[in-house]
C-alpha cells in the first residue's frame, strides 16, 4: 500500500516547505504515547534517511520510517481548517480505537 495525501494537505506541504525554504517533502511517523497506545509524528523532512520510505503523493514526498509504516499503511493525509483552527487529519484503515480527546490511537 502507500501513505497518500490530499489535495489539500500536498498544496499546505509544498506552501510551507517553499516558504521556509529548504526541507524535501512531509515526515510520517508514530510514536507511542497517550491512554490509547499510539500519536502521530508530523515533521516536514529535512532528508531522506536510508532505511525511510519514501510515497510520492500529488507531487510531494512523504517520508516514513520502516517501524512506523506497519502503523499508517494505508493513511490518506488531509489539511482540514474549522474556524481558526487548521491540522493535518489522518484516515488510517489500521486504527481499531481512539482516545476520547483525539490524540492518539491503538491498532
Amino acid at each position: 500500500m502507500a501513505i497518500t495525501l490530499t489535495t489539500a494537505a500536498a498544496e499546505r506541504v509544498r506552501s510551507f516547505l517553499a516558504t521556509r525554504g529548504s526541507g524535501v517533502g512531509l515526515k510520517l511517523g508514530v510514536k507511542k504515547t497517550g491512554c490509547s497506545g499510539f500519536a502521530y509524528v508530523v515533521n516536514y523532512a529535512e532528508t531522506v534517511g536510508v532505511d525511510d520510505l519514501v510515497f510520492d503523493s500529488a507531487g510531494v514526498k512523504v517520508v516514513v520510517d520502516p517501524a512506523s509504516l506497519p502503523y499508517i499503511d494505508g493513511t490518506e493525509v488531509d489539511f482540514v481548517r474549522h474556524g481558526l483552527n487548521e491540522a493535518f487529519q489522518f484516515r488510517n484503515p489500521n486504527v481499531k480505537g481512539e482516545c476520547g480527546c483525539g490524540e492518539s490511537f491503538n491498532v
